[in-house]
């Protein structure tokens, strides 16, 4: 019996990777980010943010990270995607995260999570990307990884182990 070795590709918080199939993108650590997994059935392209923060409108660095927010970490994944062969018309999402870890206060800024989620959508909505699953919200961390040869995403978590979607 033979099993297949795909090559493991990490994505660090505030970081994002496109690759081609074999391979899969894994992200850890995610709370309040949201992890944004972008797949091209057709290419077999797939590509991973991890978003810490829903607009870059609040960047307080000079240069700024392009992966850390939502608003640019999308576009910027997409056109990566694209640069490797992906289509825009092709292109599916699923993202996990965007959990509520604090309870600190209902001001807004407090609620970091959720922004995360609503600023992926707008993205979504803005480039006719359909989102076709989600694991969202909550108050437990999760760990992601989408297999860039059929688009599986795996969610992992303490409290519901794995879940596929």
């Amino acid at each position: 019996m033979i099993i297949e070795s795909k090559p493991i590709i990490k994505v660090g918080m505030a970081d994002l990777r496109a690759i081609a199939a074999p391979g899969i993108l894994k992200t850890s650590g995610l709370g309040s980010c949201v992890g944004i997994c972008l797949f091209d059935p057709v290419h077999k392209i797939a590509g991973l943010a991890h978003v810490m923060l829903p607009s870059s409108e609040i960047a307080r660095e000079n240069v700024i990270n392009v992966a850390k927010y939502a608003d640019t970490a999308i576009p910027f994944m997409i056109d990566e995607m694209i640069r490797l062969g992906a289509e825009l018309s092709n292109m599916q999402a699923k993202m996990a995260g965007g959990a509520q870890m604090f309870v600190l206060g209902s001001s807004d800024m407090m609620r970091i999570g959720p922004r995360n989620i609503e600023s992926c959508k707008m993205m979504l909505n803005k480039y006719n990307i359909p989102l076709l699953g989600e694991d969202t919200g909550g108050n437990y961390g999760r760990t992601v990884e989408i297999d860039s040869s059929d688009g599986t995403v795996l969610i992992r978590s303490v409290q519901n182990g794995v879940r596929r979607i």
